[in-house]
């Protein structure tokens, strides 16, 4: 960044603290004044300057991140070129301890920085530059870097114009990327990173499998921390199980906490309990390894599935898993499992709807698939005692089909029908967003349907027949333990139904 730029940004930046003084000015000026709801007036100017701090904070970033890396050339220049390993790490170790000193941080951090700001200047340009406007925080950013680590510069390309290129071929739906909280933003570039990734998930998935662990670490109070590193399937499993059974414990006499009762069950489990509390696990598979018993939502493109191609499997609360280990929860006859065949055409599945107010367990099922978790903006529950709502209610005219119902949270759930909290209308394929006491709209989290890969020796006509009915109707397999899974499919998809 040469002068000239650099005072631009800092003259930008300035622009910005002097908006948000006149934020600041006004909302103390309302605090006093005779409006007719002070309190509102007050509140929306808080909100206001709140935002206003925001996205100064993220052109500082920017600006910071511009500033590590002209210093990191500058520095390397002026100390010429390395003559050994021994002195390139010489100047690197120079280069951190200086950035790491003049911040006031670690030279972990710091060293942590320069990479990141390498990046950012180098690989991702868009990235940057959105930064740079404030319409993402630094925190957006770190993920991006994270996301696009070892990836080639086209496949980086690619997933930094997905979300903050609009004019993309195809861009993300939904809020756009800054209107997500980073932990959400990670989930979803990580779940468009698997399905693009130019290596195969598969064989990632076996490199990674290797480096499989439990650890522990010691912390204050009489207290430690288990974690355990396995695959995603059994994982998710194994939480979904304690949560479930944590549910069937809760009740009025029942004064531990869902997060207690999931610890205790675990323990009890591991250090061999006799696992009434959450059933018997009396299913395993062949490698000694307990299926999972706990109700888990896989989207299985029907030609992953049928090994005719090797795009990833969907595991609800997870993202992409390798198609072999869908193939195994169903071929291990996994009784939580169910199967969800997707449209060939855009990767969506179909509507389920109904006429009656019961609210049907498919339903259910629908919800979790459209929404992937609470639909509130920057909430991540994904566990299953979400709750059917309607937005309109039945009571004042509603029809209970999946295009007017949310699935909530018990928290969110609680602060729609408590509070001025209001979501909008969702759709068959769109989650509903949410309207504030304020007046204000927040966008939710959209999944990011795509077509699935079509198999270029089985015909795929336009003639207007709905395939995706067709393929439910007519591949409606029967999933059981002796499932085999090299099919000869040879399926001519120009004919209706009644002539194949």
């Amino acid at each position: 960044m040469d002068r000239r730029a650099a005072v631009e940004a800092l003259e930008a930046i300035e622009a910005s603290v002097a908006r948000l003084a006149v934020v600041i000015r006004e909302a103390a000026e309302s605090s006093g004044s005779r409006d007719s709801d002070p309190l509102r007036r007050r509140a929306n100017n808080a909100l206001m300057t709140l935002a206003e701090v925001a996205c100064a904070e993220a052109k500082m970033a920017g600006l910071k991140v511009q500033a590590v890396d002209d210093y990191d050339d500058a520095a390397q220049a002026l100390a010429g070129p390395a003559t050994s390993p021994e002195d390139n790490t010489g100047q690197e170790m120079a280069v951190v301890a200086e950035v790491a000193c003049v911040l006031t941080v670690s030279e972990r951090s710091a060293g942590a920085l320069l990479a990141e700001a390498h990046q950012l200047t180098t690989r991702l340009p868009l990235t940057l530059s959105a930064l740079q406007a404030g319409q993402i925080s630094w925190q957006h950013a770190r993920v991006m870097v994270d996301e696009t680590t070892n990836l080639d510069r086209l496949a980086a390309a690619a997933l930094e114009a997905h979300f903050l290129d609009p004019d993309a071929v195809n861009p993300a739906r939904g809020c756009p990327a800054g209107g997500l909280v980073p932990g959400r933003f990670r989930h979803k570039a990580r779940t468009w990173r698997e399905r693009h990734h130019p290596v195969s998930i598969e064989k990632r998935h076996i490199r990674s499998a290797a480096d499989r662990r439990v650890e522990y670490a010691p912390d204050r109070d009489g207290m430690a921390w288990l974690s355990a590193y396995l695959p995603a399937d059994q994982a998710a499993g194994i939480w979904d199980r304690t949560t479930a059974a944590g549910r069937a414990l809760q009740g009025p006499h029942e004064d531990r906490t869902i997060g207690q009762i999931r610890a205790d069950i675990a323990a009890t489990w591991l250090l061999g309990g006799t696992g009434d509390e959450g059933g018997e696990m009396s299913s395993r598979r062949a490698d000694g390894v307990p299926s999972p018993q706990a109700q888990v939502l896989v989207t299985v493109p029907v030609m992953s599935l049928l090994g005719f191609t090797q795009e990833p499997a969907m595991l609800d609360g997870y993202g992409p898993i390798p198609p072999s280990m869908a193939r195994k929860l169903i071929a291990d006859g996994a009784e939580s499992f169910h199967r969800v065949l997707t449209d060939p055409r855009d990767g969506a599945p179909l509507e389920i709807g109904r006429t009656s107010y019961r609210l049907t367990k498919a339903q259910r099922q629908w919800l979790r698939l459209r929404d992937g978790k609470c639909p509130f903006p920057g909430c991540s529950n994904q566990s299953l005692d979400n709750e059917a709502d309607d937005i309109l209610a039945w009571a004042h005219g509603g029809s209970t089909g999946i295009s007017i119902l949310g699935q909530p949270c018990p928290k969110h759930h609680r602060l729609r029908h408590t509070t001025a909290w209001t979501p909008t209308t969702a759709t068959k394929n769109e989650p509903p967003g949410w309207i504030s006491p304020t007046g204000r709209h927040y966008a939710s989290e959209h999944p990011d349907w795509e077509p699935p890969d079509w198999p270029s020796n089985i015909p795929m006509t336009n003639t207007g027949i709905d395939t995706g009915a067709v393929l439910d109707a007519d591949l409606d397999l029967e999933l059981d333990l002796d499932l085999d899974l090299d099919l000869d499919l040879d399926l001519d998809t120009s004919l209706p139904p009644a002539q194949r």
